[in-house]
């Protein structure tokens, strides 16, 4: 009874912020950019949600059932970027535009605008994705008889049971972020954040006592969940060696890095707010949050590892380990409060990831090439649709791929190897061109798809171009390789862009020209 009424709380409050700020959304910028009012208190909160969500919760998790504390290699990749990003804040603010590829087309052209929107487009809707699988994870164990009731009522296979919890988690988040845009993701990110934080500092210390300290702990987990690198390693259950494993945990580690200094969405965040020096002063504030958080959350999976590591059930489904630890691991009213906030997370990173390939259709080829002249309203209409359209493709995503860890560094990938490189150039480098950004984009997209294609060729046992003991490992370090050379090679080859195409990035440094 708990988790019934403490989720239909929290939909409820959801619901109640999304509608109330709908009242304030009459413009682009409303909808798009909350009319760049957010204040520094809020952008930490919201930058907070939208980074931890199923990444965190259950691939991350899923890793630290299989590895230990060695998956925090993941999470610290998202710290690191995060020292370098405190110096892009301000400037990202300073530009003030609505998404990335205005970035993009205004230091580049609009090939890389193009490029960048469809980038984004498919590594966005891969990671809201697999939110929905994770937010059905959670109705699924608090309501076991949906799987019955897909199964009777809507003739679904047993294994496609989750695909109703998932389908009613989509409907939640495609309503809550096109009720009103950012303003709505915003605010609701705020009370998710401290409803997390909090719950996850509550059930650490309980989790902690009822495996009995950290004596009972080592008693009950493998000893490589205690080193630096756990697990990773391990090659049907034989250690290869610390080489091989070093290499393993920055497969985790850069796509997250990478992903950090490339993110749309978190350029959204600063482009929305009231200031400069609140751009800044938030990300103080998110550091902060993002470590104590993320090691709360993976030291609540490596104690429910301890509770459950033998469990057939949980080892069948390892990225429901905090949810499951939630509610066989805790007492019921905490229990409650952890999924809760589990589930609220999910919506919240659904939302933000949502929106912004939304954002991007609207901006950067509606009314950039199909209608300049729209109305207010009618961006905000299209805006909606789109929400909708985005928000049924990625929940058919989500149907097809099985592992959320797998989609996570997937999508992470992409992304980073297609868009970070050419973001950093743009903040750090007068010499890149034009041509350069458009050749890093592509190449880095191509690598990614090659290489997964080439891993579920291996998988089907098919003859594959590339050796079968590198694609044991990400796509990450060949794709950014070949992304970030040709970014070099390219551009030391071309001529050097215009002043005013990379004076708008360096203001702080120096005025602009007339």
């Amino acid at each position: 009874m708990f988790y019934v009424i403490i989720l239909s709380v929290i939909v409820a409050v959801l619901l109640t912020v999304s509608i109330l700020q709908t009242r304030m959304v009459k413009t682009k910028a409303d909808f798009l950019v909350a009319g760049r009012s957010l204040p520094a208190f809020v952008l930490i909160f919201t930058l907070l949600s939208s980074w931890i969500g199923a990444g965190s919760l259950f691939a991350g998790a899923e890793n630290a059932f299989k590895n230990g504390f060695a998956a925090l290699w993941q999470p610290a990749g998202g710290w690191a970027g995060l020292l370098i990003i405190y110096f892009v804040a301000p400037r990202a603010r300073k530009f003030a535009q609505y998404t990335v590829p205005d970035l993009l087309e205004t230091r580049y052209n609009a090939t890389a605008r193009v490029l960048g929107t469809i980038a984004i487009l498919f590594a966005y809707t891969a990671i809201t994705s697999y939110q929905f699988k994770g937010g059905g994870d959670i109705l699924h164990l608090i309501f076991p008889e949906l799987d019955q009731i897909a199964v009777q009522t809507f003739h679904l296979s047993p294994g496609n049971a989750h695909a109703l919890g998932m389908t009613i988690i989509a409907v939640f988040v495609i309503l809550f972020t096109a009720l009103a845009g950012m303003a709505s993701v915003a605010y609701m990110d705020v009370v998710i954040g401290l409803l997390i934080t909090v719950t996850s500092l509550i059930a650490v210390p309980a989790l902690f006592n009822r495996v009995g300290g950290w004596s009972g702990l080592h008693a009950r987990l493998p000893s490589e969940y205690f080193t630096w690198f756990g697990r990773f390693g391990f090659v049907k259950g034989v250690d290869q060696g610390t080489g091989v494993a070093f290499l393993k945990a920055w497969d985790y580690f850069l796509p997250t890095f990478l992903l950090m200094l490339g993110n749309q969405s978190m350029y959204q965040k600063f482009f929305s707010a009231k200031t400069e020096k609140d751009a800044r002063n938030a990300v103080v504030g998110w550091i902060v949050g993002t470590v104590v958080l993320e090691i709360l959350i993976v030291a609540i999976a490596v104690l429910g590892a301890g509770l459950f590591l033998h469990n057939p059930e949980l080892a069948s489904r390892p990225r429901e380990t905090i949810p499951f630890t939630a509610r066989h691991g805790l007492p019921p009213f905490i229990g409650a409060l952890l999924m809760g906030a589990v589930f609220a997370k999910v919506i919240s990173t659904a939302n933000n990831y949502l929106f912004s390939p939304a954002t991007n259709l609207v901006n950067d080829v509606y009314t950039r090439f199909i209608n300049k002249e729209a109305s207010n309203k009618n961006v905000l209409l299209v805006s909606r649709v789109l929400v909708l359209l985005l928000g049924v493709f990625a929940l058919l995503q989500g149907a097809v791929w099985t592992s959320i860890l797998a989609m996570a560094l997937y999508a992470y990938t992409i992304y980073s190897a297609a868009i970070t490189p050419v973001v950093m150039g743009t903040f750090f480098s007068r010499r890149v061109t034009a041509a350069a950004a458009v050749t890093s984009i592509l190449l880095g997209t191509a690598v990614t798809v090659f290489w997964n294609v080439q891993q579920i060729m291996l998988q089907h046992q098919r003859t594959t171009f590339i050796p079968v003991t590198w694609l044991s490992h990400d796509a990450i370090l060949p794709a950014v390789i070949v992304s970030v050379t040709s970014l070099i090679l390219v551009s030391a080859l071309t001529p050097a862009p215009r002043r005013e195409q990379w004076a708008p990035f360096f203001a702080d440094l120096e005025p602009i020209p007339k």
